[in-house]
């Protein structure tokens, strides 16, 4: 019985992620909002698809168009309007993209995107414009980024992300690390993902299993915004992830009418560290073209800051960040 719990679950998280919300009408239905948002959805959608879990959407206040959660994924026309200042790859990553599925920004690491799958679409994603159709090499590739890893040694660690690399299946996951731990000067596997918080049920006792035997020190970074994002399934998985001796990080993106108040980061970092999480980075929004209306004054991301640090003790303050281009580091903002 238990060993059928076991595979139950397994499906579970797959059949979540092949029954994904796309359909902007459908979106709306469900959160009892305002028919009239249709036409500009479906016209945002033509640029950037949605995509969101229903178990994501069920944390979402119905009727609340404001909803801190609903505002990350819900397209707008604002999207469409072209802004100076903001470009389709505001962090220039087609020049350190020397090979297929392969980003080499900064020294000591390199970024695979192991696949174009997300669960979800977030309207500020700055690879919203990214080139995936370049960058999916799948296990006939994966040769290639293993000889260019083998032949660069300043490497020590490797970073999956994407997309997202936990809508893998934990087979895939495995036959890449069992390949990479061939290379003896990697010591670290860092793990980007957002599934934690909008996928929950993917974090399985064979993923974790997984975790648990990997050769290296290994990280995952998670991505929240919003203490709402955090409900006890969450938890739950954020708690099996930590039990299994991996630091556990989160990025968080400064996003306008979303958490853009002390008060929201003070016991989101409350939330987290509740859960076995370090909050790590505080980003100011990259900026993306159709993601200007997230934005907002520097001078603002500043004085929040300077909030949590009032009211938290350091470990609880996550670093407040931008992300340059051609920077050897992502730079810490100081005021």
């Amino acid at each position: 019985m238990q060993a059928y719990n076991e595979a139950k679950k397994r499906c579970a998280w797959q059949e979540a992620l092949s029954d994904l919300i796309t359909d902007p009408k459908e979106l709306l239905t469900l959160l009892h909002l305002d028919p009239g948002l249709l036409e500009a959805a479906r016209a945002a959608v033509q640029q950037f698809p949605l995509k969101v879990p229903r178990g994501f959407v069920a944390r979402m206040q119905k009727g609340n168009p404001n909803d801190p959660l609903l505002k990350q994924v819900l397209p707008l026309d604002l999207e469409l309007s072209v802004t100076p200042g903001y470009d389709s790859d505001p962090l220039r990553e087609k020049k350190a993209n020397p090979i297929s599925g392969l980003l080499h920004k900064y020294h000591g690491r390199v970024l695979v995107t192991l696949t174009s799958a997300c669960a979800v679409h977030c309207r500020y994603c700055f690879r919203r414009y990214f080139s995936y159709d370049d960058n999916n090499p799948g296990m006939r590739g994966w040769e290639k980024i293993f000889n260019y890893i083998r032949e660069n040694e300043s490497i020590s660690e490797v970073i999956l992300s994407g997309g997202d690399p936990l809508a893998v299946s934990d087979k895939l996951l495995s036959l890449f690390s069992e390949q990479l731990a061939r290379i003896p000067h990697v010591k670290r596997l860092r793990i980007h993902t957002r599934l934690p918080i909008v996928l929950p049920e993917r974090i399985t006792a064979e993923f974790t299993q997984w975790l648990t035997q990997l050769p290296f020190h290994s990280v995952i970074v998670i991505h929240a915004n919003h203490p709402l994002e955090i409900n006890e399934q969450v938890k739950n998985a954020l708690l099996s992830l930590r039990n299994t001796g991996t630091l556990i990080l989160n990025q968080s993106v400064l996003l306008k009418g979303i958490n853009d108040e002390a008060n929201i980061l003070i016991e989101l970092s409350e939330t987290l560290f509740a859960a076995g999480v370090v909050p790590y980075y505080l980003h100011v929004l990259d900026k993306i073209q159709g993601a200007a209306h997230f934005d907002f004054a520097e001078s603002r991301a500043c004085e929040l800051h300077a909030e949590l640090n009032k009211h938290l003790p350091g470990y609880l303050v996550p670093r407040l960040v931008r992300e340059e281009s051609g920077k050897p580091a992502k730079t810490f903002i100081s005021y």
